[in-house]
């Protein structure tokens, strides 16, 4: 399951940039400066929510992909050790197992030299990334803890506490065939995020990732994933702290023939606004095509936005 998805926002993060095309109505030239301090709140906190989706999102893969025995057959930027070329395998590979010869739990490091590590999606990452298993995350009420040290993608600084859970009911197992599809609870408590240039993102969020297709074949191509779900944040940049909930009001659909999110929305909303305001943001990912083109609409005012 490749979730890759980059957003270029014009950021002082330097991880996204935002493309924007004059799709603007006339008067978002003429704004006041109230209108105008409310836009751009409003983006930053679309932005920063968007940019702790993006670096949290990857960290399922590399969950379920830390090795065959604990989740989907090796997805994820790490866990591929096939077709990864010397340089791209700069990372290490430790299994404890605390009650062996018993194989769960089994806590999985990873670890990545201080140097850098640039792994085949063009990310340099530093330091480590730990997570202990009850179970294979396939099986039923299975969960994981992942928990960070020193760990950085492309400079920023990740910390927190992600967590998996398979939240499938047993009783659909035992149906033959099987008329289920996986289902994983997923949760980011303390997420943060930290940049070079001293912005911060704060997040917590609380997700459920849908297996929609593919689930009872060996293969990964045909895999497609339904998400759902909220977070809350804080960003800061410069003089700017802002603080918003945001929602998905349309599942986004992943597909592993495709690198970016195909279809979906998400609304953020900022803590002193009401869901009816015009400065609410929301994040389109489009309508099922594979590419890397979405928009950000606030009060009547869409940009386009280029996924890398």
């Amino acid at each position: 399951m490749r979730k890759n998805l980059y957003l270029q926002v014009a950021a002082l993060t330097g991880l996204l940039a935002l493309s924007i095309v004059a799709c603007q109505k006339e008067k978002s030239a003429t704004q006041d400066p109230e209108e105008q301090y409310e836009m751009t709140v409003s983006k930053l906190s679309s932005e920063s929510d968007a940019e702790a989706e993006i670096i949290y999102d990857n960290i399922f893969d590399d969950v379920m992909g830390a090795s065959d025995e604990v989740g989907l057959y090796g997805s994820g930027i790490f866990g591929r050790e096939y077709g990864l070329d010397t340089a791209q395998r700069c990372f290490t590979v430790r299994v404890d197992r605390p009650n062996a010869p018993r194989p769960f739990p089994v806590i999985i490091t990873v670890r990545f030299p201080q140097s850098g590590c640039m792994g085949p999606d063009g990310r340099v990452r530093r330091g480590e990334i730990k997570t202990v298993y009850t179970n294979r995350l396939m099986i039923p009420g299975a969960e994981s803890v992942t928990t960070f040290l020193n760990y950085s993608v492309d400079s920023v600084t990740v910390g927190g506490t992600y967590k998996i859970k398979n939240i499938v009911d047993p009783v659909q197992i035992m149906i033959f065939p099987p008329q289920y599809n996986h289902k994983w609870l997923v949760t980011v408590v303390g997420g943060r995020l930290g940049y070079p240039n001293g912005s911060l993102v704060e997040w917590n969020s609380t997700k459920t990732i849908e297996q929609i297709e593919g689930s009872h074949t060996p293969i990964l191509r045909d895999d497609v994933f339904k998400i759902t779900g909220n977070a809350d944040g804080v960003g800061v940049r410069g003089s700017i702290t802002t603080r918003w909930l945001s929602e998905i009001i349309d599942p986004l659909i992943r597909k592993n023939i495709c690198r970016w999110i195909v279809k979906g929305k998400i609304r953020t909303v900022r803590r002193n606004l009401s869901n009816t305001s015009p400065w609410v943001a929301v994040l389109d990912f489009g309508r099922g095509t594979c590419d890397n083109a979405a928009t950000i609409t606030i009060n009547g005012v869409t940009y386009n936005i280029t996924l890398r």
